[in-house]
């Protein structure tokens, strides 16, 4: 049986594999966390992987990881990815199976897996987060070819400052 993917058309940045033998679920769950891994790994994007305790997953998840990138101006790892197998519990629930109904090999339910690669607005804010200095954001190497010969963007003013209330000085 081939995997499949499908791409959410409301939000691009998000793809699930929707099913796969029972058997090769945990080598998908793996294969999956690799590809975020090198995605971060490419934009040189400091992170770590946490394997999610189990009392901290919901009733479909079997094992959970959670890919963390360094937010240097909060000094904390934050979530950037989460990629789960939940094994049948969900195909079970909505009746999904797989088998060939010409053979006598009986239809088994699908292990279903999620993982997000790019959640836009967290790896937009991670990328800035690491690549900026004081005269503006350093463009990852990786990310050039796509920025038509720029390797940086200057900041064109300074961010406002702050006083008490969060109210900006006059």
């Amino acid at each position: 049986m081939q995997d499949s993917q499908h791409v959410s058309e409301k939000n691009q940045d998000h793809m699930e594999k929707i099913h796969g033998e029972y058997f090769d679920s945990e080598k998908m769950h793996q294969e999956m966390l690799k590809v975020s891994e090198e995605f971060y790994q490419s934009l040189n994007i400091p992170y770590r992987v946490v394997l999610v305790a189990s009392g901290e997953l919901n009733q479909a998840t079997s094992k959970k990881y959670d890919l963390e990138g360094w937010f240097p101006g909060f000094q904390e790892f934050r979530e950037l990815v989460s990629c789960s197998n939940c094994k049948d519990f969900p195909s079970r629930k909505l009746e999904i199976r797989f088998g060939e109904s010409k053979t006598s090999r009986e239809k088994e339910y699908v292990h279903m897996l999620n993982s997000t690669l790019v959640a836009a607005q967290r790896c937009l804010c991670c990328v800035l987060e690491n690549y900026s200095n004081n005269d503006g954001i350093v463009v990852p190497d990786v990310l050039r070819p796509f920025m038509g010969g720029i390797d940086f963007i200057p900041f064109v003013a300074k961010p406002p400052s702050k006083g008490k209330g969060g109210k900006k000085k006059k």
